[in-house]
């Protein structure tokens, strides 16, 4: 099939109907959207769903009462999807056709609960969690939670768990191949391999391999010339030589950067603003997005990583750079009415939140109303963690002398600060019975989680300090079970395209069994003990490992027997990130502003050609490009991207003026670069964008399209080069 000249008539007002046909011939075959996870759904109803079901409905509507009100139980799954006499009270996917979203907004005459309308941020929780598909492990066919016994948690028994016990060394299992084996990452891959009957794919050729290391290792497609460079390297260690480039490039900060970004929940503004109040938003949060970047570039050891984060100003107090580091807390949700006990217990369940699931991959939040259902965590561990955070406060951190100060010693403007937190009053809090805070139970002594303590829980802080250094050393302490764990899973799951553990920040009881767990603990241990914590160290070894050099080649064997790909028995495609896949529109275009840092940019005006990992980030409004390519809602803790294909996506890369602009700025490149001969632009369009020469058939198709004297026409070259851009190829990582 083809596209000639003639077919195309007059171009007036019809560029975008020829773009999509020309890229229905290249072959752009819609992906389909995997099913959801429910780990973070089942995470978010134990949180925020099932206390407040406990708290404000129960009384009405469950079977401690004769008569449910409305015949209306919502004590149960099954119930609830049954629903009352008004029909079922949830919706599955689907908040707007959901009467219990309806009746919590308060748009029917039916108002839940009648005494008091719940708070915006309450709703929206309801709300995300039917969106997710409303999972709910209260029914017997769901994850059966562990009888308590009569006394509590078990520690002994729970600490005897594989989450629970320090990583330890594993000598390589012998294999059938071991010439395949390259690091000891490839030796536990093989025998499970050699155990399924499956034999690993071979190695990828060198033009693929550059493109995937380029864009998995610094976010960016490979220039042309290091392509040609690499592929025609002699060297048998040229795999390595191309990665060490790589991880010595100022763009590998960027790229890693923003994986942290997202466990950090990074905005510049708050999900409520009242009016014109800006005095919650962070103008320079962009200094803590700096700050990661210099990090990750410099290598900074993991281990002093996190306890910049948590505590720079307690580590260095006098080294003001540092500061910005502390952005990790203090760039987090801060609502209206500071004063009030609600309203502060919602900003600690946050503050909890990323820490424990951001770095030991635990849901300690759900333990604030009950003892965790499932996890050996208590409430008293929650309020224990959650103290250490109410003996902080967010501070305007000024920066200048010159800046007009507050009362309490910050910057009055906001953006003449940099934002984060210090230490204020120490206290520790008492335990709030079912999450109420006019419900005090015992107090809290502020201490780190009992599970992962040496018999009695490890205090942090004391009358004088909130306990965030004490924090920050439990979590970077080389015999924490977790911490190296869930961050070598984490990176293993940014190039593999999957995680050893696949729920990477629940690694309990509703998570993921791993996949591999003597390979974690072989990987998670010698991180700590030969690498030194160090993240480039981790990267290196398993971007140059026959593991992660396979070719994606799918195979009937394959699909028998391992079609999800949980053995690696060959390299899984990957889906561009919106970040990659704009930065990769830039590139091609030659417009790619390199320069690294500085503040925030709006992605979608076409003459901004700065990296995507600039771009301006709300709670309040989610930039509509960034939301369309799965971009998480920077309002709460995100454990990795979604990956849906939707129309409006397809109808984005037609329409939208970023895409068509640089449009003709590859047209114009090609011209540039190419000249008049038309078989050399198309070459030189597909080493820009998939990093390949064009094959036979591609150049035909191209030549039938453009035709073979056609050099003059610019809008014809706009199309195919917008058609090329719109392609799957360019969309995914092989």
């Amino acid at each position: 099939m083809s596209l000639a000249p003639e077919s195309v008539g007059r171009w007036s007002g019809r560029r975008i109907t020829t773009a999509a046909t020309l890229a229905i011939v290249l072959g752009l075959a819609p992906q389909a959207r995997p099913a959801a996870d429910d780990a973070d759904g089942l995470a978010l109803f134990e949180a925020k769903i099932r206390p407040v079901l406990i708290e404000q409905c129960y009384s009405c509507h469950s079977a401690e009462h004769d008569a449910a009100k409305g015949g209306l139980r919502l004590d149960t799954h099954a119930a609830m999807l049954q629903g009352g006499d008004g029909g079922p009270a949830v919706e599955p996917g689907d908040p707007e056709l959901s009467l219990l979203i309806e009746a919590i907004r308060y748009d029917s005459y039916v108002q839940m609960p009648p005494s008091k309308k719940l708070a915006p941020e309450v709703i929206a929780a309801f709300e995300q969690w039917v969106a997710m598909g409303a999972p709910d492990p209260r029914d017997a066919d769901g994850p059966a939670a562990p009888e308590p016994s009569a006394e509590g948690i078990d520690w002994e028994a729970a600490r005897s768990s594989w989450t629970y016990q320090p990583p330890q060394r594993s000598e390589p299992p012998e294999v059938s191949d071991p010439s395949w084996v390259r690091s000891p990452i490839d030796a536990f891959i093989l025998a499970r391999l050699d155990d399924a009957g499956l034999a690993p794919n071979p190695e990828a050729d060198r033009r693929t391999l550059a493109r995937r290391l380029s864009i998995d290792l610094i976010g960016l497609p490979p220039d042309p010339l290091e392509v040609e460079a690499f592929v025609a390297d002699p060297s048998p260690n040229a795999v390595e030589d191309y990665v060490d480039r790589l991880l010595a490039s100022p763009h590998f900060g960027e790229r890693w950067a923003r994986v942290w970004l997202d466990l950090a929940r990074y905005a510049e503004d708050q999900a409520h603003i009242v009016g014109d109040d800006t005095s919650l938003t962070y103008p320079n949060a962009y200094l803590y997005r700096d700050w990661l970047i210099a990090a990750l570039n410099d290598d900074l050891p993991y281990d002093t990583f996190i306890r910049r984060q948590l505590a720079a100003d307690l580590i260095e107090p006098a080294d003001a750079d540092e500061l910005a580091a502390l952005g990790f807390i203090g760039l987090g949700p801060k609502y209206y009415r500071r004063n009030s006990p609600e309203v502060m217990a919602e900003e600690w369940e946050d503050r909890v939140d990323v820490v424990s699931r951001g770095l030991l991959g635990l849901t300690v939040a759900c333990a604030r109303c009950h003892d965790h259902k499932y996890d050996p965590i208590s409430t008293e561990d929650y309020y224990a963690l959650a103290g250490v955070f109410a003996s902080t406060v967010m501070f305007n951190q000024p920066l200048t002398d010159e800046c007009e100060l507050d009362k309490d010693g910050g910057a009055k403007a906001p953006e003449e600060a940099v934002h984060i937190i210090k230490d204020a009053e120490p206290k520790d809090l008492n335990v709030f019975i079912r999450g109420n805070v006019e419900q005090k139970g015992p107090v809290a002594r502020r201490h780190f989680l009992t599970v992962l303590s040496d018999g009695e829980p490890t205090p942090l802080g004391d009358e004088t300090s909130s306990g965030r250094l004490d924090l920050a050393e439990a979590i970077a302490d080389p015999s924490n079970p977790l911490t190296s764990r869930v961050v070598v899973n984490r990176i293993w799951g940014q190039l593999f395209g999957r995680s050893i553990v696949g729920t990477p920040s629940n690694f309990g009881i509703l998570g993921e069994k791993p996949t591999h767990p003597e390979l974690l603990d072989d990987l998670a241990a010698r991180f700590v003990t030969e690498g030194n914590w160090s993240l480039k160290t981790l990267i290196r070894e398993l971007a140059t490992s026959s593991t992660y050099r396979q070719s994606s080649a799918i195979t009937d064997t394959h699909r028998a027997i391992d079609p999800e790909n949980t053995l690696y028995a060959r390299a899984s495609r990957k889906r561009l990130v919106v970040e990659s896949w704009r930065d990769s529109v830039l590139s091609a275009s030659g417009t790619l502003d390199r320069t690294v840092g500085g503040p925030s940019i709006d992605p979608s005006d076409p003459e901004i050609g700065r990296r995507t990992l600039y771009s301006r980030i709300s709670r309040l409004e989610l930039h509509p490009m960034l939301a369309r390519f799965d971009f998480p809602d920077p309002n709460a803790h995100s454990d990795g991207r979604a990956r849906t294909t939707t129309p409006l996506q397809k109808l984005f890369v037609l329409n939208s003026p970023f895409v068509t602009h640089h449009a003709d700025r590859l047209a114009d490149r090609l011209a540039t670069e190419a000249g008049d001969d038309t078989q050399a632009r198309i070459d030189l369009a597909y080493r820009l964008l998939y990093a390949r020469p064009p094959s036979e058939a591609e150049t035909q198709l191209a030549l039938s399209f453009l035709g073979s004297d056609s050099c003059d026409d610019h809008d014809r070259w706009a199309v195919y080069a917008q058609a090329l851009l719109a392609s799957n190829e360019f969309l995914l990582i092989d």
